[in-house]
């Protein structure tokens, strides 16, 4: 079975323009440096050209794997807002501090935490799939606290 990627319509956009500068920009530079490292002469000690290949071996494990996400992807377009899916913006705020947060719900590909871009099989994440606006969630963090959030708003992502 052919896994599914989950993705909103701006994190399929993000991934076809990261797959356009690899096969592009990222290809050429690679080629550029590998041709550089050859007229060093002997290839069997010349680090600069085993770095290269290196270089261009991830390169190209990457474009596979866009490739493939590309390929299996099942783009969340229509959300009902009045409940947190993926393609939701969240407004919580953890009862714990008294703070606020604004999350953006997205499948586990598109992830940014540092963001606030939570999966939707993170902890945080799944806790609130399927609730609404006044609902109290409950998450368990590694260190085993529960951390409470209320959900304050859902809205659908913004598209740039």
């Amino acid at each position: 079975m052919i896994k599914e990627y989950k993705l909103t319509q701006k994190g399929k956009e993000t991934f076809e323009k990261e797959l356009d500068f690899l096969k592009t920009t990222k290809r050429d530079e690679i080629a550029e440096k590998i041709e550089i490292a050859r007229s060093y002469g002997d290839l069997s000690e010349n680090a600069e050209y085993d770095e290269a290949k290196n270089d261009q071996a991830k390169v190209e494990n990457r474009i596979l794997e866009i490739e493939h996400i590309l390929k299996n992807a099942v783009i969340i377009e229509d959300i009902d807002t009045g409940k947190v899916r993926i393609g939701a913006k969240v407004t919580v705020t953890n009862l714990n501090t008294n703070t606020d947060y604004e999350y953006e719900i997205v499948g586990s590909n598109e992830a940014d935490p540092l963001h606030g871009k939570l999966s939707d099989e993170s902890p945080v994440g799944k806790a609130l799939i399927d609730k609404e606006p006044g609902d109290i969630v409950h998450v368990e963090t590694p260190s085993g606290k529960v951390v409470k959030y209320k959900i304050i708003d859902v809205s659908k992502i913004e598209e740039v």
